[in-house]
């Protein structure tokens, strides 16, 4: 197990292909569960589509208990408590394909499982968690999580919600309220933040609603109306002189802050898993639409401009299902290691996902923003049908608008990666210095003319790749010898190296994914080469803005001179051709 990486470490070492994990690697027991999960959402969901979008909240509820039923809400809670206790992977491999169809499952399966659920596994003690979590493994029970205030958004650790020590000492007495609850409508199960007294830090609870002396004092909002989402139960929550025992405090005071972020960062990996089927099928109704639509004689899937668009979408779904997966199995391997390294379970998940926070955050952007994306060319492929509410594409639009913003936005996300990656980087447990002073001293130096050997499946796609992480070094490197520790208010400056890191990240994953699993004359590779090609393009565009913005003179020449350097191609792919393969393959096929 020596073998396994470290957080963020991708930056600063060369990953053999033989080391990253990906979806053609799921083993028969994890295929299974795909299949039924997919196989369920086509036979109970799909056809009743349209319940979602006339709000039917009792549907969304009625899916999740059939979804409880199957133990499909019960994978990552260990068997002792009811649970299927499955690995990482294949809570990903249930996410993603239970997510696809519509962003109101989605976020009902989405909040239960993961925040609804997670805190209590992570955190409960031993009789919470045999209180709580076999009836929510088994969709008896279902629950929500009420972090965000009115006044508290990004920022939870400032909520006005109170707990009280009661008299006797033996409840607290809370008041406050919470917005954006999702699963509120139907969930009995709340896990609950609020400060104890004038603490300084947020402090976790949990209650089931049915068990309140005073029903009353746990009340609700109407139903949000919004633009997606539709039926997924979102509502205000409000505390009035709610008592709850003191045994149900979750964690330890003040440590609720920690749990809120431990729970997101499972969330956000979580997220990415939960746009990739969408992206599947999003693109499978334009590739099927465009064969079907026919204009001037001919289908529409003939055009040039359509067969870019629907390239595109298909290689945007393969690049984010080797990030996702990539980084799924790296926090598997984390908390088995740290299983046979004697740490107890619960401490071992923990320790996983927060070794991999950097990368939890980079999936969650990558994949949200790509979602929306893929929506969006997906009502573009429809024409003006696909601004009717009679096409799958004006709802799919709608739906994936929301993953943008939670698990933390995508803006709070791009600083959170890189801010954490500094943070490794102070604490010694990365070295990020060591080669950003090695790369200092190559822009320096005279650049070889030598052509290298690239006759190897990829070689010169790593090259690329190793090239492009020394953009990342050189421009956060001297941004933040300039900016100290001030570095945290330059956002504009932390927002360029974070789409440098994103892309970084996602290409070498696309690119490791061909080499390990296909041939050098596969559609799969010519993705991977395509993306790397858009991935280059991107980086020259946000390091230049960077570049240009904080150095000057000399050093800004030789920054430049060293970027033109790191994007250079020795060997220019064929974008148009290697789009048309990519098209031409998919369109003949029916579906990714």
């Amino acid at each position: 197990m020596s073998n396994i990486v470290k957080g963020g470490e991708f930056l600063i070492k060369e990953i053999p292909a033989n080391e990253i994990f990906s979806l053609e690697e799921l083993n028969e027991e994890q295929k299974m569960l795909r299949d039924s999960a997919k196989e369920f959402i086509d036979r109970e969901v799909f056809p009743q589509k349209e319940r979602f979008e006339k709000k039917d909240y009792a549907f969304t509820e009625e899916v999740m208990r059939k979804l409880g039923e199957m133990g499909l809400l019960g994978i990552a809670v260990p068997e002792n408590y009811g649970g299927l206790g499955m690995g990482f992977v294949t809570t990903m491999l249930a996410c993603d394909y239970i997510s696809g169809v519509t962003g109101s499952l989605a976020t009902a399966y989405g909040a239960h499982t993961g925040i609804g659920t997670l805190p209590i596994v992570l955190y409960g003690t031993e009789a919470q968690k045999q209180k709580y979590l076999p009836d929510l493994a088994a969709g008896t029970k279902f629950g929500a999580y009420c972090l965000t205030e009115p006044d508290a958004g990004s920022d939870a650790n400032s909520g006005k919600t109170r707990a009280k020590l009661s008299e006797d000492g033996k409840h607290y007495i809370i008041n406050g309220q919470k917005m954006w609850i999702s699963n509120a409508g139907f969930a009995d199960t709340f896990t609950l933040f609020a400060k104890i007294d004038d603490d300084k830090n947020i402090t976790g609870f949990v209650i089931n609603r049915s068990e309140l002396e005073n029903p009353e004092s746990l009340t609700f909002g109407e139903e949000e109306h919004k633009l997606g989402i539709r039926a997924s139960s979102t509502r205000q929550v409000f505390f009035n002189d709610m008592k709850i025992p003191v045994e149900n405090l979750l964690g330890e005071r003040n440590n609720g802050f920690k749990i809120a972020l431990n729970a997101l960062n499972v969330g956000r990996i979580k997220l990415a898993a939960a746009c990739l089927d969408a992206q599947r099928r999003i693109l499978n109704h334009s590739i099927q639409y465009s064969n079907e639509r026919k204009q001037f004689g001919v289908s529409i899937s003939t055009f040039g401009a359509i067969r870019k668009k629907l390239a595109e979408m298909a290689t945007g779904v393969f690049v984010s299902e080797a990030g996702s997966y990539r980084a799924a199995k790296n926090i598997e391997d984390k908390i088995e290691e740290l299983v046979a390294g004697g740490l107890d379970h619960q401490a071992a998940e923990l320790k996983g996902v927060e070794e991999f926070a950097v990368e939890c955050s980079i999936l969650k952007v990558f994949v949200s923003d790509l979602a929306q994306h893929t929506a969006d060319e997906g009502i573009q492929v429809y024409g003006g049908m696909g601004f009717s509410e009679d096409t799958p594409m004006e709802a799919a639009w709608r739906d994936s608008r929301i993953s943008r913003i939670y698990e933390g936005t995508n803006e709070i996300n791009r600083l959170l990666a890189v801010g954490m990656l500094i943070k490794k980087a102070m604490k010694g447990e990365l070295d990020l210095l060591s080669p950003a002073m090695a790369i200092s001293k190559e822009l320096m130096g005279i650049p070889s003319f030598e052509v290298p050997d690239y006759s190897a499946f990829m070689s010169e796609e790593k090259a690329i790749i190793a090239n492009l992480k020394k953009v990342f070094l050189m421009v956060s490197g001297a941004a933040l010898q300039k900016y100290m520790m001030d570095i945290e208010k330059q956002q504009h400056l932390l927002l360029n190296a974070s789409e440098i890191l994103n892309q970084i990240y996602m290409a070498e994953s696309a690119v490791l994914r061909a080499e390990k699993h296909f041939s050098p004359d596969s559609v799969e590779a010519a993705m991977a080469q395509l993306n790397l090609y858009k991935a280059v393009e991107k980086i020259i565009v946000a390091a230049k803005e960077g570049i240009i913005s904080f150095a000057e003179g000399d050093e800004q020449r030789m920054m430049l001179s060293g970027l033109r350097r790191f994007t250079k191609y020795t060997n220019h792919p064929n974008v148009v051709a290697l789009t048309e393969k990519v098209a031409a393959h998919f369109i003949e096929k029916g579906h990714y």
